[in-house]
């Protein structure tokens, strides 16, 4: 089981250079950042007021992981998660790809559907279709990824054919690790997902039932089970065995969003626990 870090880097943290670094030079597999694009001034979607300091104040992923990317070797760098929802699926596209070729290889391309409704409406988008509408911007992806000549018909994304370069250094594309625990999202993540990515505050007891239903409803399609990446962990031995018991391939511990000094010695800790 491979062990990463998620975290939100912002102004106010260590940067993401150094981050990336100081990850590596530690042994972990992965960093993995979160999104925000803004958050509306007049918000109505329970929690957003209670939110902390960071969730405001994120760089934007690619940018952040282009830049750890060109410091590291190994270190994979992904989206946990993207808001593909708020983004153009055709730049999308250039965009991973331009970091799976800075990286030599090392894109992880973490999605969802979001949940702070002012914000992607501010975006264009409909909360109420907003899985529908990823489920069509991945796989439109997937497709310029895939193909010299590219096209998409569907009823939220819809262009004829297209030439882009970069392709991905990935064979055949990054993989996509689809967030959420919902039944649609378990069932996207089992149509097109290359992982599954649930958050490690469902508790170890939700999580085994849903990584049963996961792999049930990868059978029925006769798929292979997806990947499973635990989103959000605390740094806590005799969880990361249970997470090995239930056969998660990676886990990211939550590395709280802080100044140089105190992220470098956090991380400090957060080793005692690789193998």
């Amino acid at each position: 089981m491979e062990i990463g870090v998620c975290t939100f880097v912002t102004d106010e943290s260590i940067g993401p250079a150094e981050l990336g670094r100081a990850l590596e030079e530690r042994g972990f597999e992965s960093l993995m950042v979160a999104e925000h694009s803004h958050f509306p001034v007049k918000r109505e979607t329970p929690r957003v007021a209670d939110l902390p300091r960071h969730y405001f104040r994120t760089l934007d992923p690619l940018v952040t992981l282009t830049a750890a990317a060109s410091v590291t070797r190994r270190l994979s760098v992904g989206t946990a998660i993207a808001l593909v929802i708020e983004r153009d699926p055709i730049h999308l596209a250039k965009e991973m790809a331009s970091l799976d070729q800075i990286s030599g290889g090392r894109a992880v391309f973490g999605v969802g559907a979001g949940w702070v409704r002012e914000e992607m409406r501010n975006h264009g988008t409909d909360a109420r279709t907003r899985t529908a509408l990823l489920r069509e911007r991945v796989l439109a992806i997937r497709a310029i990824w895939t193909q010299d000549e590219a096209e998409y018909h569907g009823r939220y994304v819809d262009f004829h054919p297209i030439q882009q370069w970069p392709k991905p250094v990935q064979r055949p594309h990054p993989p996509i690790l689809v967030g959420g625990e919902g039944p649609r999202m378990m069932e996207q993540a089992v149509e097109y997902g290359d992982g599954w990515m649930p958050r490690a505050m469902l508790g170890l007891d939700v999580l085994s039932e849903k990584l049963a239903e996961v792999r049930r409803r990868a059978e029925e399609r006769g798929r292979r089970p997806p990947s499973v990446t635990v989103f959000g962990a605390a740094p806590e031995r005799a969880d990361l065995d249970r997470f090995a018991e239930e056969g998660v391939d990676r886990v990211l511990l939550l590395l709280p969003t802080l100044p140089r000094d105190e992220t470098l010695r956090t991380l400090d800790d957060f080793a005692a626990l690789l193998p």
